[in-house]
């Protein structure tokens, strides 16, 4: 193995076009209520997942889903990931609470999110 590795996939967010019909779908299929719960961001904490709900794609432009790999040094990942061929799409940003996010393109344009916890 080279480089660090990740604790695995643990954070998917879907942009949605109506944050409450999506809100109650969620709400259906997982069995519970959101953890968070503002007019530009659901999330939902259900079996070690978090599972947010991005009204119109957010800031960031979603166009599908994006699973967030959690890993325990971002700029060491990016670092490597970008050696080995991924475009930086969205430089790490901190979006609350010290929990810094990225997002890279691999060679196909698939997008792959990083995240890492304060």
């Amino acid at each position: 193995m080279t480089g660090s590795s990740t604790r695995g996939i643990k954070t998917v967010l879907h942009p949605v076009s109506d944050l409450a019909a999506a809100k109650a779908v969620y709400t259906a299929l997982l069995g519970v209520e959101p953890s968070a719960d503002a007019p530009y961001y659901v999330g939902f904490d259900a079996a070690g997942q978090h599972i947010g709900l991005v009204p119109g794609g957010g800031p960031q432009g979603m166009t599908s889903p994006v699973a967030y790999w959690h890993v325990p040094d971002i700029e060491a990942k990016l670092a490597e990931v970008t050696a080995a061929g991924a475009t930086v799409k969205e430089p790490p940003r901190d979006v609350g609470g010290g929990r810094l996010v990225a997002t890279v393109t691999d060679p196909d344009g698939n997008v792959l999110g990083l995240l890492q916890d304060a």
